[in-house]
């Protein structure tokens, strides 16, 4: 059902008001919508993306731009080893960005208990990980996430020591505003291999960048991962010259994909849903696409990864197949309870936006019609 725009958006005004779930034929409607706009998405993207010559693929799973040599381990790791083993110890933050998962409840989010680390959902004590590595198979690499490690990151360097021990990768994101050159040497002297930080957090500020720097001098593997949005686009281009010089070895762009906390702050974007799952603003990865035309163009010294939700579908095979999944098994997922069908209402309503194909909508479906 290659649906028009004008059909799809007088339905999904009407399915933004609905607070029962739609009924049969009103998803075969909903679904050809969202089908639409992704078709037309991904279209125009394959199209900027033959600007770009240097573009490469990681195995089919992922996109970049730059020398292979300086493509994160630990994305290596999540994309063709055994996946992204988070290990959670942080519950604060010393910051609240718009494009947060935890945004509006940042003070409210479990403690992972005093002394303790969550792995694999379960909670082990620092002495237990010798243990765990004796029993289960060693991951191609981990990773520490949840909330900003730095809030306590003199808790960090004992269990880092611990893994590196075994030869795992390890690397953590942060959004480097707390760091200083005493933790940061106290990491690289503990082993950590990788460190991530988060640009947009700190609206790229000088401080940041200059710890970008320090963190090279200890720390193997320094990167940047931050979500692709306007704010951050421009402030990157006004300091590009010092980012690159920072030494970095790449960047991962990521989509900024929403959920139910984050939403609110994007409402009013153009937005599409990738493969019934990650819901985005459509210009997140268009600004990944434009760095890595730069990139390609100007042979920026760092590598550009499209961290994509592509990529993160590819990350989800992946997982399930080292898990012993069935065919076809994924843990990428839609992040709503129910669609919500107001947030496609925008690029519904934009002119300048349109689809590929359309046909009228079939006997039953359209206006009139009893939809069950």
């Amino acid at each position: 059902m290659k649906i028009s725009k004008r059909d799809a958006l007088m339905w999904f005004e009407f399915f933004s008001q609905l607070e029962d779930d739609l009924l049969p034929r009103q998803q075969e409607i909903a679904y050809a919508v969202l089908n639409q706009i992704e078709t037309a998405v991904e279209h125009r993207r394959a199209e900027a993306m033959k600007d770009i010559p240097g573009l490469k693929s990681l195995c089919g799973r992922s996109l970049y731009v730059g020398s292979d040599d300086k493509f994160s381990r630990g994305c290596r790791s999540c994309l063709t080893g055994t996946g992204l083993s988070a290990i959670r110890k942080t519950n604060k933050c010393n910051v609240q960005c718009k494009f947060c998962y935890n945004y509006g409840e940042l003070e409210c989010q479990e403690p992972i208990g005093e002394g303790m680390w969550e792995i694999g959902g379960c909670k082990y004590r620092e002495e237990d990980i010798d243990l765990l590595l004796s029993i289960q198979e060693n991951p191609t690499g981990i990773s520490y996430v949840y909330l900003e490690p730095f809030m306590e990151i003199e808790k960090y360097y004992g269990i880092i020591r611990k893994f590196h021990e075994h030869g795992i990768h390890q690397h953590m994101y942060t959004n480097g505003i707390l760091a200083t050159e005493e933790n940061l040497k106290a990491l690289g002297e503990a082993g950590l291999d990788e460190l991530r930080f988060n640009l947009g957090a700190s609206d790229c500020a000088d401080s940041v960048i200059r710890h970008i720097a320090i963190a090279k001098k200890y720390i193997p593997w320094v990167g940047i991962e931050t979500p692709m949005t306007p704010e951050l686009f421009e402030q990157f281009m006004a300091k590009k010259d010092a980012i690159l010089a920072a030494g970095a070895d790449f960047i991962n762009c990521a989509e900024l994909h929403l959920n139910a906390n984050n939403l609110p702050n994007y409402m009013g974007e153009n937005m599409y849903m990738s493969r019934h799952g990650y819901l985005s603003p459509i210009w997140s990865r268009d600004i990944t696409l434009k760095i890595m035309k730069m990139a390609d163009e100007e042979k920026w010294p760092m590598l550009v990864h499209d961290c994509s939700n592509r990529t993160k579908f590819a990350r989800g095979l992946n997982l399930k197949a080292k898990e012993g999944g069935w065919f076809g098994a994924n843990s990428y997922a839609c992040e709503f309870d129910r669609i919500p069908y107001e947030a496609f209402l925008p690029v519904l309503q934009d002119e300048s936006f349109t689809f590929i194909e359309e046909e009228p909508l079939p006997e039953g479906y359209r206006p009139g019609d009893i939809v069950l």
